[in-house]
């Protein structure tokens, strides 16, 4: 991770899109552009001008496992996911 901690991130450095029954966040401080998650799951996320992960305009539905493991790889854990209850299941 860069310099940035989590405590450092406010809410408008957060983008969060609900996916497959899952809420999606992106922390942009934290994100490196490493595209991994681009790679995984094309129809989610895209990479932005800023060399920063976004969600692209129509987000779809996927399967929700590889969804998970397109968020997993994320070598910093910039990409958090929360289950319908709230839970956060990755990182």
């Amino acid at each position: 991770m860069s310099d940035i901690t989590r405590k450092d991130i406010t809410r408008k450095d957060i983008e969060a899109r609900g996916v497959s029954g899952l809420t999606v966040r992106v922390e942009r401080p934290v994100c490196i552009g490493s595209e991994n998650c681009v790679s995984l799951a094309p129809e989610v996320f895209v990479l932005g001008d800023d060399q920063v992960v976004t969600f692209v305009d129509d987000v779809q539905d996927i399967d929700r496992e590889r969804l998970l493991e397109a968020c997993r790889i994320c070598p910093v854990d910039a990409l958090v996911v929360t289950g319908p209850d709230g839970e956060q299941i990755v990182p």
